[in-house]
Formats: structure tokens, sequence, C-alpha cells
């Protein structure tokens, strides 16, 4: 029922024009949002066997692990995400890095220095709330880099993820994809309510004035960085629902095809058994 989401998420080569791309829409999916939620929901099982698997074979060695990298702007629903795909796991198996504005000592070092310190170890599902795509984006938008240097990040950004999948690294790419209205209906709603004004921030606001320029600098980053390796999936994400669906029906195909096996056990099994067997019973 889900298998078809993936391949219309999936952008293929070329330009992009994220205009002709609906953000209100499920495709691939033909259900409606009771069905959306109760087929997430339903996925957990195989998730949480699936992750646990890829934990249990780090501990013989595997350096396979998972980096899922959520883009998007303000109220797209990153923590949505978080909260109702990712919180269908098992939270010790699962790195959650936020990047937020850099600090002094990361301005100093090349931009991927930080994005290295917050990669998960093997055996992990690791999650990147923003990520090294802020510094081709707002640095661009916002000129706190130079065009030269924006142009170099793309090229390292496609060697760093080369890199990773090299070292054993999954990764999947998400941007998520609202409208400006979907974006201002989020808004009004954590002015309006009490109870989610500590989620508003004057600063989103700011940055809402320069939609149109970072509509562009999304469509150029989708263009140029979206690789066989790791290649972009632009999500609609107007309907929430359906943003986490698509986003766990990514991560259950990514776990698929790593075909994770159980670990062989490194000791006599009939041996330990007829051990516990024979064992006195504990007083």
């Amino acid at each position: 029922m889900t298998d078809a989401i993936t391949a219309h998420l999936r952008l293929p080569a070329g330009p992009v024009d994220l205009t002709t791309i609906e953000t209100d829409a499920a495709p691939g999916f033909d259900g409606d949002k009771a069905e959306g939620k109760a087929t997430l929901f339903a996925m957990g099982d195989e998730l949480s066997d699936l992750q646990e698997r890829l934990w249990a074979q780090r501990t013989v060695g595997s350096e396979r692990r998972i980096l899922l990298v959520l883009q998007g702007m303000d109220t797209s629903g990153k923590g949505g995400v978080l909260r109702h795909t990712i919180g269908l796991v098992d939270p010790q198996g699962v790195k959650i890095t936020s990047f937020k504005a850099p600090t002094e000592e990361e301005r100093a070092h090349d931009f991927l220095w930080r994005i290295e310190k917050g990669l998960p170890p093997a055996g992990f599902i690791g999650v990147f709330d923003r990520s090294h795509y802020e510094d081709v984006l707002i640095a661009r938008v916002r000129g706190f880099a130079e065009p030269e240097e924006i142009e170099r990040r793309y090229g390292a950004i496609n060697d760093f993820e080369a890199s990773l999948v090299d070292e054993g690294y999954s990764i999947i790419k998400c941007m998520l994809h609202i409208s400006a209205e979907e974006q201002r209906a989020r808004l009004a709603e954590r002015l309006d309510n009490p109870e989610k004004h500590w989620k508003y921030n004057p600063g989103d606001l700011d940055e809402r004035a320069f939609w149109p320029d970072y509509q562009a600098a999304y469509e150029t980053v989708l263009e140029r960085t979206s690789t066989q390796l790791a290649p972009w999936h632009v999500v609609p994400s107007d309907k929430k629902w359906f943003r986490n669906l698509a986003i766990g029906q990514l991560l259950l195909e990514t776990l698929r095809r790593l075909d994770l096996q159980w670990p062989e056990a490194d000791f006599d099994v009939d041996a330990e058994k007829a051990r516990l067997a024979g064992e006195s019973p504990v007083q």
C-alpha cells in the first residue's frame, strides 16, 4: 500500500522547480488521514525489529548505520517527524543532532567540522534536525558566506556524503516541502495558542520575508547535491500525517535493503543450555 511512495518522492536528475511539486498531496498513497496514521503505526513492529538487528550487528564489528537528514523551512515539521516516526523505534539506538547557528569555535573551522562531530556511531539511526545544508541555504540567502565559498561547498558536500557511504552509512535526505500559506497558518496557530507560544520564534517571521530567496536556494541545493549515493526526497508536508508516513516508509525501505541478520553466537549454545539446566537452584 505504501511501496509507491518512495518512487514519487525521489528527486529525478536535472533542474528543480519547486512550484511544480505539490505541498498538499499524498503521492503514492490512496488512503485518508486516519488510514495514513494507522499505516504508520503498523510499521512500528518491523521498524523496531530491523533497528534492533542494526544495533545488534555493531557487536560483531558492523559499521552500518543510517543518517536521516531533515531540511525544511520553519514549521515544516522536523519535530513532528521525530515524535511520530522516529518515536516508533527504541530511543537507545537513535542519535538526534540539532544544528543551530554556529558557535564562535565552529566558525573557526571548516563548515563540515561540526557536522562530523554530530555523526551517529555504528549501529545507530542518526537524525540531523537541520544539517550541513544550512551552510548553502541560510548562508547563501543571508550572505553569511561569499558566492565562491557557497559554490565550493556544493562539491564538498557531495564528496563528504560519498565518503560516508563508503564508511557504512545509508543516507536518507528529506526536504520537507510546505507552502507559504501553510507556514503562515502554523505560525498563526502558535500565536493564538498560549500553550504553543514557547514554539514561536520572532526570527521565523524575519526569515519568512526571504521566502522566494529560500525557495531558489533550495532548488539549487536539490539539483546540485542529489546524487546516486545520496539522493534527495521532496516530501509534501502540508499534510502532517503524510509527511510522517512518507519518512517512515523511506526509513523502513532503507533498513530492509540492508538485509540485516541477527549475529551468530560466538559460544556453544547447546553447552550453555546444558549448564543452565544443570544449575543448582538459587538459594
